[in-house]
């Protein structure tokens, strides 16, 4: 027997018969999942993710839809069968990823066209980066953009032929409905086989020259005409009025921001470098005053509606911008922003063995046992819970309660702050996300109070939030430790021992840097591995 037909013979027998023991326990986890912390009945359906390690397969495994892992047994099961290869990315944190999956991935009518046309395939995109990037390629380019969940459309042999990003359950113009484009593409594949063949042919041709570098030319290395031109765009891309780059929606932009303040450094006091730090510390401070920045869990248009997803390698990288603007100037605001950081992946991101977990879900459920998870429900208030949890006066003051300084700082409403544009599904109507318009000392000159009257009664304000939040559902966490994100993480506690003269930072750093050498490098092959998972008995597993 070759290697190859091993290989499809072991994926077909003998690997549900060695996972197949798994299988009552990642049920029982899959439906805690599912019902916040509830265990139910056991799920009506379960396909071939229930033997994944990934969070996000996982999510789907008890979807109706007969999703496969990538491999060897669909990629068999397509040219077998003569279908077409749905294929779907995405990773667990993802609010879009549950928006797809809730109304089109879990409808029975929607699988039952998809069971009987495609093979079905799930990709958690930080499992399988190669997978992801190969085909935003295609998205981008066929399309114009990119994102996730990205839906693509392959031959048998894996050749893209159309695709996009989130489509709605139903036509919503000018958008098509999903199951319009499951039955059109479906049909274009029966009736026009030739013609998808060879459009998929000639797209990953012209993908393969335009991502080949011309060996003939050589690499020459950016000069002087390179960084000028980069600080020219960003400055004509600056938004002056809340910061960053670029029109809404904004995100944070850290790799601009290290070539910004890398610039000041050569030359602190060109035009360039003045200008250069002047647009980063700006940046970084409205992104400090805004949703973007959890004032109560030191997690980190107007940076007010963030993606509420807390990813590791954000944090990574805005603790080495944050840490840079401390250097730069010496202000504690930017020492307080990577402390902040810092202590929220030290309290929330970590492993006991050292390494760094991926992320913190967008969405979770309101209270416990609500039937559906909400968009930021874990970190948005009322104006009636802010006014209860914070009645108490302030001390020396009987007129002024805790609640009419934090709210009025933080821009609480009794309607909620959240513009409805930017709440397409009503998630956070009535809500408000916590963003501070004024200063501290513009907040106490409207009160009539000392600046340090006004600071001590938003910090305890944060706190008993803090506290409040403790008892809601907390978002799925996302336990897969990357490499690529640990070293990202590595850096920014490194650069933050640097930065605030902290050891015990250089010392976190250290550590997980132990945990990647014990378990996730090669020594044989000198070789690191991608990624593991906490496993079902708290010790770290490999995929």
């Amino acid at each position: 027997m070759s290697f190859n037909a091993f290989r499809i013979w072991y994926n077909k027998n003998c690997r549900q018969l060695t996972c197949c023991f798994l299988v009552i326990h990642r049920l029982s986890f899959i439906e805690t999942m599912a019902t916040g912390g509830e265990v139910t009945s056991p799920p009506k359906h379960k396909n071939r993710l229930i033997y994944e390690k990934s969070p996000y397969l996982l999510q789907h495994a008890t979807n109706p839809v007969e999703w496969y892992p990538w491999g060897e047994e669909a990629f068999e099961k397509a040219k077998k069968e003569d279908k077409l290869i749905f294929l779907s990315v995405g990773y667990s944190t993802c609010h879009w990823c549950h928006v797809m999956e809730r109304e089109s991935f879990e409808s029975e009518e929607i699988a039952k066209v998809m069971n009987e046309h495609f093979i079905n395939i799930k990709v958690d995109r930080e499992e399988r980066p190669d997978v992801d990037k190969m085909y935003m390629a295609f998205v981008q380019a066929s399309s114009g953009r990119g994102g996730w969940p990205m839906s693509v459309f392959l031959t048998p042999d894996l050749k893209p032929v159309t695709g996009g990003t989130y489509f709605p359950p139903e036509d919503r113009w000018p958008r098509p409905g999903f199951c319009t484009v499951l039955l059109h593409v479906s049909q274009q594949w029966k009736d026009n086989r030739q013609k998808f063949s060879e459009s998929g042919t000639k797209i990953v041709e012209v993908l393969r020259r335009t991502s080949v570098l011309d060996e003939g030319r050589g690499a020459e290395i950016p000069g002087e005409a390179c960084w000028k031109k980069c600080i020219q765009q960003l400055s004509q891309s600056y938004e002056p009025k809340f910061g960053g780059f670029g029109e809404a929606p904004k995100f944070p932009q850290p790799v601009n921001m290290n070539f910004l303040f890398h610039l000041y450094s050569r030359e602190p006091s060109s035009e360039a470098g003045k200008r250069a730090l002047e647009m980063c510390l700006y940046t970084l401070k409205m992104m400090a005053k805004g949703g973007i920045h959890d004032h109560v869990a030191q997690a980190n248009e107007r940076w007010h509606v963030p993606h509420f997803e807390k990813m590791l390698y954000d944090q990574a990288q805005l603790a080495v911008v944050y840490s840079a603007a401390y250097v730069a100037t010496k202000d504690s605001l930017y020492a307080e922003i990577v402390r902040d950081i810092l202590t929220y992946v030290n309290r929330d991101l970590s492993d006991k063995t050292g390494g760094f977990y991926s992320a913190e879900d967008a969405d979770s459920y309101p209270t416990y046992g609500a039937s559906h998870k909400k968009e930021g429900a874990f970190c948005v208030w009322t104006y009636n819970e802010a006014r209860s949890l914070l009645s108490k006066p302030l001390p020396n003051n009987s007129d002024t309660s805790l609640a009419s300084v934090f709210c009025n700082h933080y821009d609480v409403k009794p309607q909620g702050n959240v513009n409805p544009y930017q709440d397409p599904h009503d998630e956070l109507k009535n809500q408000n996300v916590l963003i501070a318009l004024d200063s501290e000392e513009e907040t106490a000159e409207k009160a009539k109070l000392d600046v340090e009257t006004v600071r001590e009664a938003l910090k305890e304000g944060r706190e008993i939030l803090y506290e409040a939040r403790q008892k809601r559902p907390r978002p799925h966490l996302d336990d897969k430790m990357l490499t690529a994100w640990n070293g990202l993480m590595i850096t920014g506690f490194a650069k933050a021992g640097q930065a605030l003269q902290d050891d015990s930072y250089v010392q976190r750093a250290i550590t997980a840097a132990n945990f990647i050498k014990k378990h996730l490098y090669n020594p044989t092959a000198e070789t690191l591995l991608r990624s593991c998972y906490r496993g079902t008995d708290g010790n770290i597993a490999q995929m």
